[in-house]
């Protein structure tokens, strides 16, 4: 009995069907993902000569130009603002709160937003300006 040795080939693994996949899921992703905007509001702020750079592990809470108030991003109610700041507050290590406004709001709109921010907890309240050059 004659035994032949058997010729051992090496098989390559083809790795073009996996590139393809690899591009077809990319795509996939790539259509499906949506993006989140961060908010931009566009805001002519106050300028005072005293104005000095806030932290930033403060609360920010913008009113813009027609008087709407957000928190975290989000449109709230006067009303509303302290049981959200009450939340927020409790999360947060530092107890200080801006608020980012635009130059035209009114007073009393402000100083709204100021009282509620004071009673949900807050230990400073700050109004966010531009320095005066």
């Amino acid at each position: 009995m004659r035994f032949r040795k058997r010729e051992e080939k090496l098989q390559d693994v083809d790795m073009s069907p996996l590139i393809d996949m690899v591009f077809i899921l990319l795509i996939f992703f790539m259509v499906s993902t949506t993006f989140v905007k961060d908010m931009k509001l566009d805001l002519d702020r106050p300028s005072a000569s005293s104005a000095s750079k806030a932290s930033s592990k403060v609360i920010r809470i913008y009113i813009d130009k027609i008087g709407d108030i957000y928190v975290d991003q989000q449109p709230v109610k006067v009303w509303a603002i302290q049981g959200k700041m009450r939340d927020l507050l409790r999360m947060s290590t530092a107890k200080s709160v801006l608020v980012v406004t635009d130059e035209s709001v009114q007073a009393q709109r402000l100083i709204d937003v100021i009282d509620q921010c004071r009673s949900a907890g807050a230990k400073d309240v700050a109004v966010a300006t531009n320095r005066e050059v």
